[in-house]
């Protein structure tokens, strides 16, 4: 009798960890993951726009028409690779690339430090993640009044208006993804998640990543290529 009782819990334990297992996604991973489905399509349209423009921008040089990219007045402007501005300014956009490519990793850390039921380290890594995120738009407007003092601006010609479409519409989502982090943070000190119950954490830590991935893509194609 005393055997079989103590079968009992250890049964119900397993049988609650098969149930855990067998849940699948849950309600806000699936919802982010359609979410994040439609952002994938808006960017894309975005950059099908910025790409139809680029090929199509032509420039008399020499009499003949021809393709150039960017245009002559904006050439030179944006070079991740300078220190320092033809305005002045620092130059701070690889910094900030780096930055927000390392604040994917640390929400990464936060996720598994959550999944183990570490509640400080998980606080720790999304505060660091969320600071990471507001130091990276805060980099990104110095940036943009740097570019501004040059002469780039939303409506100084084709690629004026490209860019700042394009970054602005991801600083906008950086800074949703910000806001999201902060509740994650509220609640996390209020120790509402454990390892049972993060769905939100991993949620929000997969709109992230998303936002990473598009910046990596935004920053080749407007900087490198």
């Amino acid at each position: 009798m005393s055997a079989d009782a103590a079968a009992l819990p250890a049964a119900a334990g397993h049988a609650q960890t098969s149930t855990h297992a067998a849940r699948g996604l849950g309600n806000p991973v699936l919802g982010m993951l359609l979410f994040i489905t439609s952002e994938v399509m808006f960017f894309a349209g975005l950059f099908a726009a910025y790409f139809s423009i680029r090929a199509g921008h032509t420039e008399l040089v020499n009499g003949v028409p021809t393709h150039v990219w960017p245009p002559a007045a904006d050439a030179g402007i944006l070079n991740p690779w300078r220190l320092t501005t033809d305005s002045g300014g620092l130059n701070v956009i690889l910094p900030a690339t780096l930055i927000l490519v390392a604040s994917s990793f640390v929400c990464q850390f936060g996720v598994r430090a959550i999944r183990r039921g570490d509640q400080r380290a998980f606080v720790r890594a999304m505060s660091l993640t969320l600071v990471m995120g507001v130091a990276f738009l805060l980099l990104q407007a110095y940036d943009y009044s740097v570019l501004v003092g040059e002469g780039l601006t939303l409506g100084s010609g084709p690629f004026g208006t490209t860019y700042f479409t394009l970054t602005g519409f991801h600083g906008l989502h950086v800074l949703g993804g910000a806001l999201m982090l902060s509740l994650v943070v509220y609640r996390g000190r209020t120790r509402q998640f454990n390892a049972r119950r993060h769905d939100m954490v991993e949620a929000v830590s997969l709109y992230w990543h998303f936002v990473d991935v598009v910046w990596v893509v935004l920053f080749s194609v407007l900087y490198l290529v």
